[in-house]
C-alpha cells in the first residue's frame, strides 16, 4: 500500500466552491484501478489549506494509471484551478 499526500492551498474565498467541486471529483478517483481510500481534511489554523490523503495499492496506480487516464483530465478540470501554489504530491509506504 502507498499513501499519496498532497497539501492543497486553495485560493482565498474559493474554499466552498473547492469543496463542492471535490465532492464531484472524489467519485472519479474512487473508481480508479488500485484506489483503496481517501480523506480530505481542512486545516484549523489556515482554513484555505487542505490535506488530501489517498491510499493506492501501488505507486504506479497513481502515477501512471490515474494520471494517464481520461478521468484524470476531468479531475484536473474540476480542481486544479483552485490551487495557488500548485501542490507538491509525495508518496509514502
Amino acid at each position: 500500500m502507498v499513501l499519496e499526500v498532497a497539501i492543497l492551498d486553495v485560493k482565498q474565498g474559493l474554499e466552498d466552491d473547492f469543496l463542492k467541486a471535490f465532492s464531484k471529483a472524489q467519485h472519479i478517483i474512487s473508481k480508479m484501478t488500485g484506489y483503496i481510500s481517501h480523506q480530505l481534511k481542512r486545516c484549523i489554523e489556515n482554513t484555505s489549506r487542505f490535506i488530501l490523503l489517498v491510499e493506492w495499492e501501488k505507486l504506479t496506480d497513481h502515477t501512471e494509471s490515474f494520471r494517464g487516464s481520461k478521468e484524470y483530465q476531468e479531475w484536473k478540470s474540476l480542481l486544479h484551478h483552485f490551487y495557488d501554489p500548485f501542490p507538491t504530491v509525495e508518496h509514502y509506504y
